[in-house]
């Protein structure tokens, strides 16, 4: 079917396993528990590098103070007692839901392949209202596959440098594969930001171009008004 020949709304289809909705909303909210008690920790030593020799990398928070509201734990060691109470079923339910791509195959209309360039900058013109017509779209649009492996992997990111952080001796290989413990810490801190950044244009996209998307995520079904070829 053609965004030509479309009219009315889609029919009412099952888009998201329960698994899937239940690792999303779980990971949601570890996600932002880690980054108030990643805040507050970084409130410990607010700048990158030795105190005599700074790495001098973008830091728009260097030396300055971040709000009590904005912060978990009320202190270093409470920061660091709620970060690593969430980063583990973090991890967990990101494997769970990474696990259930594989094994059930969802991982095909998820990932993005370089035949997807052209369609994702298409989508992306008709959200900035450069193309009138919505293009056509599977179960998940070229885009939204981007989003999806792009946020995969920063959080492999994420979660990699956490670790070379956390065990810096233990796992000294891992820690040198980031550049050495201070630009570590640095990859850690420019990937929470990105997170932040990702949750917030995709919620903003989520309501302004797809609201049918959330109800989909929470029910599971989904009834949208854009054109398939599925």
């Amino acid at each position: 079917m053609t965004s030509s020949n479309y009219s009315g709304p889609r029919p009412l289809v099952k888009r998201y396993h329960g698994l899937v909705r239940f690792t999303h909303w779980l990971n949601a909210v570890f996600l932002v528990g880690m980054i108030a008690s990643g805040l507050q920790i970084y409130m410990a030593y607010r700048h990158f590098g030795l105190r005599d020799k700074p790495l001098g990398l973008p830091n728009p928070l260097d030396g300055k103070s971040i709000p009590e509201w904005a912060r978990l734990g009320g202190w270093l060691a409470g920061g660091l007692n709620w970060h690593f109470a969430l980063a583990w079923p973090f991890v967990i339910t990101g494997l769970v839901y990474v696990g259930f791509l594989l094994v059930t195959g969802e991982w095909r209309s998820l990932v993005f392949r370089r035949r997807d360039i052209r369609p994702a900058i298409q989508m992306q013109l008709y959200y900035l209202r450069l193309r009138r017509e919505h293009p056509p779209q599977g179960k998940h649009n070229a885009l939204q596959r981007a989003a999806y492996t792009f946020i995969v992997v920063l959080g492999a990111i994420a979660t990699l440098s956490g670790f070379a952080i956390y065990k810096p001796v233990q796992l000294g290989w891992l820690t040198a594969l980031f550049g050495g413990y201070e630009l570590a810490r640095y990859w850690h801190f420019v990937a929470v930001w990105v997170f932040l950044g990702f949750t917030l244009l995709h919620v903003t996209l989520v309501f302004l171009v797809d609201p049918a998307s959330l109800r989909g995520m929470i029910t599971g079904w989904y009834r949208g008004r854009f054109p398939s070829h599925d």
